[in-house]
C-alpha cells in the first residue's frame, strides 16, 4: 500500500521533477508534487511524495529528514490526512 510523505522548507526553485528525483533513490514514486501558490504561481515551499510501500516510505522519511537539499534543511515526516476546511460563500 503506498503512503504520502510531507516534505516541507523546499527551496523555491525545486520542482515536481526534481523532487521524485531526491526521494527515488528509497524506492519507488509514485507521484511527488510542489505545492504551488494559484496567484503567483511560485512554490509555497512545500510539497508531498508518495511512495509505492509504506517501508519505502519509512526510510525514505528516516534518511531524508533534517538533511539538506538546495541550501534548505527538509522537514520530512508521513503526511497526516487534510483537515476539512469551512467555505466561504461568495454573492
Amino acid at each position: 500500500m503506498s503512503q504520502k510523505i510531507y516534505v516541507g522548507n523546499l527551496g523555491f526553485s525545486i520542482s515536481n521533477e526534481a523532487l521524485s528525483q531526491k526521494f527515488s533513490q528509497y524506492g519507488t514514486v509514485t507521484s511527488a508534487k510542489v505545492i504551488m501558490d494559484r496567484d503567483t504561481n511560485r512554490s509555497k515551499g512545500f510539497g508531498f511524495v508518495e511512495m509505492s510501500s509504506s517501508s519505502e516510505a519509512s526510510e525514505a522519511i528516516n534518511a531524508l529528514n533534517g538533511t539538506e537539499f538546495d541550501g534548505r534543511q527538509m522537514n520530512v515526516s508521513e503526511a497526516k490526512p487534510m483537515e476539512k476546511r469551512e467555505t466561504s460563500r461568495r454573492y
